[in-house]
């Protein structure tokens, strides 16, 4: 049976994110699944990495599809469950071993200031500023809709380390698609270790402005890697 693709969205926002290029991968042939809404509130990656192990059958295939923070998980998921390839969807980019922190002091330094009496940040979208944030969405009902689903996670989430497996990526499908140049470094990352990339003009959630042209380049991409056989890429 051909590989299921597992559109996997960041904690801090949910599914819905996905669930437009979901319907359409199917109209190209594609098996897509996108998690359940989370049932329990996140403490700590490893409550994000069991939410997404969980979505995902003990059996059969998957091409992950990761998109922002997700894309921290990818080696670990990939040890627990039988993975063709992966395809990085400007989201956060591994090492290829080692240790790495969800977020930046950058970022974590912002933030602390925003952290409410129960010990949780705000949600994603109010982060940064609402110029910046209306720009997201095509339009009001779909930003209602996405910000409905927003988890709200402690900061100490953002200073967590993730242990990074070695070879996670070396035997395996990856491409990476950018949109913007937001994750400039990942961009060429992804380059050096000869990832098919490409950056398409848009915001962090361009999915939801232009679904059918993500799910065509994300068909494009993946069809061919469906279609061949479960070797490693060098053969």
């Amino acid at each position: 049976m051909e590989p299921r693709v597992a559109l996997l969205p960041s904690p801090f926002l949910g599914p819905l994110v996905w669930e437009q290029v979901a319907g359409r991968l199917s109209g190209h042939g594609l098996r897509a699944t996108v998690p359940d809404p989370p049932r329990a509130a996140f403490a700590s990656p490893a409550d994000v990495l069991d939410w997404l192990v969980s979505a995902l059958p003990s059996a059969g295939e998957f091409i992950l599809v990761p998109h922002s923070n997700a894309g921290l998980y990818v080696p670990a998921i990939a040890a627990r469950r039988w993975v063709r390839g992966f395809v990085f969807v400007d989201a956060v980019l591994p090492p290829r071993d080692g240790r790495m922190r969800v977020a930046p002091d950058a970022l974590v330094n912002m933030l602390r200031t925003s952290v409410g009496s129960d010990g949780l940040l705000p949600p994603w979208t109010s982060w940064w500023p609402e110029e910046d944030v209306a720009a997201l969405f095509p339009d009001r009902q779909s930003r209602n809709r996405i910000e409905a689903e927003q988890r709200r996670l402690p900061l100490a989430y953002l200073t967590s380390e993730v242990d990074i497996a070695s070879g996670w990526d070396s035997t395996l499908w990856g491409a990476y698609v950018a949109f913007g140049d937001t994750y400039a470094e990942e961009i060429a990352d992804a380059r050096g270790r000869g990832w098919r990339t490409v950056v398409v003009d848009g915001s962090h959630l361009h999915m939801l402005s232009d679904p059918d042209g993500v799910a065509e380049l994300l068909t494009e991409i993946i069809l061919p890697w469906t279609k061949a056989p479960t070797v490693t890429p060098d053969g």
